[in-house]
C-alpha cells in the first residue's frame, strides 16, 4: 500500500470505526428477502437487474436513472410497489434498504460507491470498478474500513465453467504458460458512432447530473447512453470494458493479480468520427513467471485471429486453452522427444527421426457451461447474508481493473512502463504517475 493509501486508509478508519459497528441495523436471515435500489438501469442496469429479478429473495424496491423511459421501463418489469427517484442520493438515504446495486457509467462507480459504503449499504458495482486507479483502491478502502460486502460485476468469476478453466490452468494443466492473448472484435465500418455537433441537452435530461464529477464539456449525444465508452473522461473505451473481463480471468487462470510491466500501440486508423479512444488497439503486458498477455481490439468482423471465434486463449508448453461465450476447449500441443537436429544434406534420416519422435502431451478437453450473470447476483445475495466475501470481492475486481487502466496510460503515453502492483505505481515514469488519479469537479 502506497504512503498515500496508507494515510487515506488511517484516517478514514478513525472516522468510521464508530460508525461501523452499528453500520448494519438488521441482520438478515438465510431465507429473508433482500431489499435492493438499482441506480442506473439503462443497457447494461437492464442486465443486471433481469439477473436479480430471477432470484426468489431479492425485491428491487427502487430505481434510479437520469433517463425517465428506463425508469419506467425498469418498474413495469419489476412489477408492484418501486420507488422511482432521480437523484441517486436518495436511494442511499433510504432505511430501508438493505443494498445498492450501481450500474451507472464508469466515471460515477466511485463515488456512488463509497457513498454508500459510508451509508452502511452493502453494494453490487458494475465493472470496470473505477476510471482510474486511485479511484479504486479508495474504493477498497471504503469497503473495509465500513465493513460491507461488496461483489464487482466481473460476473465470469461466478461461472462454473470458468471457475473450471481457470483452475485448470493454475493447476498447472497446460504446462508452462507462456502467453495469453484476448481480442475484441467488432467492425464500426469508417463511420463508427459518428460526428453529431454539440448543441443544447434535450428538454428534461440533466447534462449536469450525468457529467457529476467529470470535467465540464458541451452536450454531446454520443458522450451519452452507452457511446460514453468512447470518451475518457467517462470510460477507458473496450480496453476497460471488456479487457476487464479478460485479464481478471487471466489473473485467476495465472494465479497472479499484477503484471509487471506494460506497454501499448493503436489509434484511431479506420473511422471518422468524433471518439477519443482508439479503433485499433494492441496493449502488452509481462507477468510473472515469464507470461506475455495481449488485448487486441480490431475494427472487423472478420474470424478472431484464434480458433473459430474465442475470445481468449492461454498457450502453455503442452497444449492451449481457448475460452468462447458457452464452452472452453484444451487442444494438445504435440512436442518431439528428440533434440533439434543440426540439417543434414547428406543424411535425410536424421531429419525424419525428429519429425517421427513427435507425441501428443495431452488429451483433448471440451467442457460446455456459461457465462450467464444471474449465478453472480446470486453470489452476492448469499454472501450479504453471512457476511463472507464475493467470488469478486472488492480488491479482486480492482486488481483487475488496474491492469487494464495502466494500459491506457501506456498507449496515451506512449510508453513502456514498469508496474510496481505493491504501490501501486509505475517505477520508472514520473508523469505516468500523474495518471493515476484526477480531481472531480469542483460540486
Amino acid at each position: 500500500m502506497s504512503n498515500w493509501n496508507r494515510r487515506s486508509f488511517t484516517k478514514a478508519l478513525a472516522l468510521a470505526s464508530a460508525a461501523t459497528a452499528v453500520s448494519r441495523t438488521r441482520v438478515l436471515g438465510a431465507n429473508e428477502r433482500v431489499r435492493l435500489g438499482f441506480i442506473g438501469v439503462g443497457n447494461r442496469g437492464d442486465q443486471v437487474l433481469d439477473a436479480f429479478l430471477a432470484q426468489p429473495d431479492a425485491q428491487v424496491a427502487a430505481v434510479c436513472d437520469l433517463h425517465p423511459p428506463y425508469m419506467e421501463f425498469a418498474a413495469r418489469k419489476i412489477g408492484g410497489e418501486v420507488a422511482r427517484v432521480d437523484d441517486w442520493r436518495r436511494v442511499i438515504e433510504m432505511k430501508d434498504l438493505d443494498a445498492i446495486v450501481v450500474c451507472t457509467p464508469d466515471h460515477w462507480h466511485a463515488p456512488q460507491m463509497i457513498a454508500a459504503c459510508e451509508a452502511g449499504k452493502d453494494v453490487y458495482v458494475e465493472k470496470p470498478l473505477s476510471l482510474r486507479v486511485a479511484e479504486g483502491r479508495r474504493m477498497v478502502d471504503a469497503a473495509r474500513v465500513h465493513n460491507r460486502v461488496v461483489q464487482v460485476g466481473i460476473h465470469r468469476r461466478s461461472s462454473a465453467m470458468c471457475r473450471q478453466a481457470a483452475e485448470f490452468v493454475r493447476n498447472g494443466g497446460l504446462g508452462t504458460v507462456t502467453m495469453a492473448r484476448a481480442f475484441h472484435v467488432q467492425n464500426e465500418g469508417t463511420v463508427g458512432i459518428g460526428n453529431p455537433p454539440d448543441e443544447a441537452p434535450p428538454p428534461g435530461f440533466s447534462w449536469e447530473d450525468w457529467l457529476g464529477p467529470a470535467p465540464a464539456k458541451p452536450y454531446n449525444a454520443n458522450r451519452t447512453f452507452y457511446r460514453f465508452r468512447w470518451f475518457y473522461d467517462y470510460s477507458g473505451g473496450q480496453l476497460t470494458n471488456f479487457g476487464t473481463h479478460y485479464l481478471d480471468f487471466i489473473h485467476w487462470a495465472l494465479g497472479h493479480d499484477a503484471p509487471l510491466a506494460v506497454t501499448a500501440m493503436g489509434g484511431k486508423f479506420a473511422v471518422q468520427d468524433n471518439r477519443e479512444i482508439p479503433d485499433t488497439l494492441e496493449v502488452l503486458w509481462q507477468y510473472p513467471g515469464g507470461t506475455l498477455v495481449s488485448f487486441m481490439q480490431v475494427n472487423s468482423n472478420a474470424a478472431l485471429p484464434c480458433a473459430n471465434g474465442a475470445h481468449l486463449e492461454i498457450r502453455g508448453t503442452n497444449g492451449t486453452l481457448y475460452l468462447y461465450y458457452d464452452r472452453f476447449e484444451v487442444v494438445p500441443e504435440s512436442a518431439p522427444t528428440l533434440p533439434f537436429p543440426q540439417q543434414n544434406p547428406l543424411d535425410r534420416t536424421v531429419g525424419r527421426a525428429y519429425q517421427a519422435s513427435y507425441r501428443k502431451l495431452m488429451a483433448p478437453l471440451t467442457v460446455r457451461g456459461s457465462q450467464d450473470t444471474a449465478p453472480h447476483a446470486r453470489d452476492f445475495l448469499d454472501c450479504l447474508k453471512d457476511r463472507r466475501r464475493c467470488n469478486c470481492d472488492i480488491e479482486t475486481g480492482h486488481r483487475s481493473t488496474t491492469a487494464t487502466l495502466i494500459g491506457n496510460v501506456a498507449h496515451q503515453l506512449r510508453a513502456w512502463l514498469a508496474w510496481d502492483g505493491t504501490a501501486e505505481r509505475f517505477a520508472n515514469h514520473d508523469e505516468a504517475n500523474q495518471w493515476l488519479d484526477y480531481r472531480y469537479r469542483k460540486g
